[in-house]
C-alpha cells in the first residue's frame, strides 16, 4: 500500500493532509524518516508513526448526516459554539467531514475516515452532482436563470455549467458539482438575490430521504458501491 494511502485510510487524515505530513518530514516508517508518499506500506509489519504515537489502519466507516443550522462543519474549532461532530456518538469521532455546508445551511453531509473517497468527492476532477434546494428573496427572473446555468464569474473563473429547476414561487432547485466557498448564495448575490434558507438534498446516489435535522445514519454498502460507480464513470 502506498504510503500516502495508508496514511488517509487509517482515519488519521485526509489524502491531501498525509501528503503534506509526509513530505514535511514528521511521519517515520519503522523508525526512519519516509518522504516519498508512493513509498510502499505492508500494514501487516511496517510500524508508522507521527510524534511517536503509532498509527494503525481503521475500519472504514461512513455516516450521512442532515446538518442543522448554526452547526459548524469542522472537527475542531474552539470558536463554534456545536460542530457536526458534537452530533455523532463518541465512537465516530475520529471520523473527518467530507467538503462544507455553511453554518446557516443545512441538508446531507458525509463523514468518513475514508481520506481516498473524500478526495475523489472533493476534488473537482471528479464531476460529481451536489443538489440543493434554496429559498430566494424575490422570484427568479428566466434571463437570470439562465445566465446562471451557462456559467459565472466567481473569483475571476467562469462557474461550470449548473442546472436550475424552479420549485415554486421563490423556491429553487439547483444541481451543481462544483464545491467553491458559499458557491450557492455567491451565484444568486450576482444578481441581488439573497437565499435565506439553503438545504443540500442529495450529493451522487445518496439522498437524505426522511432523516430528520441533526439526525444520522450509516451509508449502506450498496449506496456505497452505487456511489463508487458514480465517480468512476465521471472522472
Amino acid at each position: 500500500m502506498r504510503f500516502q494511502v495508508f496514511l488517509s485510510h487509517s482515519g488519521f487524515c485526509s489524502r491531501r493532509k498525509a501528503l503534506e505530513l509526509i513530505k514535511s518530514g514528521k511521519v517515520k516508517v519503522n523508525g526512519l524518516v519516509v518522504v516519498e508518499p508512493s513509498y510502499q506500506i505492508d500494514p501487516t509489519k511496517d510500524v508508522v508513526t507521527l510524534d511517536n504515537k503509532e498509527i494503525s489502519l481503521k475500519e472504514k466507516v461512513y455516516i450521512l448526516l442532515n446538518k442543522p443550522t448554526g452547526v459548524t462543519t469542522t472537527k475542531k474549532d474552539r470558536f463554534a459554539e456545536k460542530t457536526v461532530m458534537d452530533l455523532l456518538p463518541t465512537k465516530y469521532r475520529h471520523l473527518f467531514p467530507v467538503g462544507r455546508l455553511d453554518k446557516d445551511a443545512t441538508g446531507l453531509l458525509i463523514l468518513t475516515n475514508d481520506g481516498d473517497l473524500s478526495y475523489k468527492l472533493t476534488h473537482p476532477s471528479f464531476i460529481i452532482d451536489k443538489v440543493y434546494v434554496a429559498e430566494l428573496n424575490k422570484v427568479l427572473a428566466q434571463n437570470h436563470k439562465n445566465q446562471l446555468q451557462n456559467g459565472v464569474n466567481l473569483d475571476n473563473k467562469i462557474t461550470s455549467p449548473c442546472k436550475i429547476v424552479k420549485l415554486g414561487n421563490r423556491r429553487v432547485k439547483i444541481i451543481i458539482h462544483e464545491g467553491r466557498k458559499r458557491q450557492v448564495k455567491r451565484m444568486f448575490a450576482l444578481f441581488k438575490y439573497q437565499v435565506a434558507d439553503l438545504k443540500r438534498v442529495s450529493l451522487g446516489n445518496l439522498c437524505l430521504g426522511n432523516l430528520e435535522l441533526g439526525h444520522w445514519r450509516k451509508i449502506s454498502d450498496r449506496e456505497l458501491l452505487g456511489l463508487r460507480n458514480i465517480i468512476k464513470e465521471n472522472k
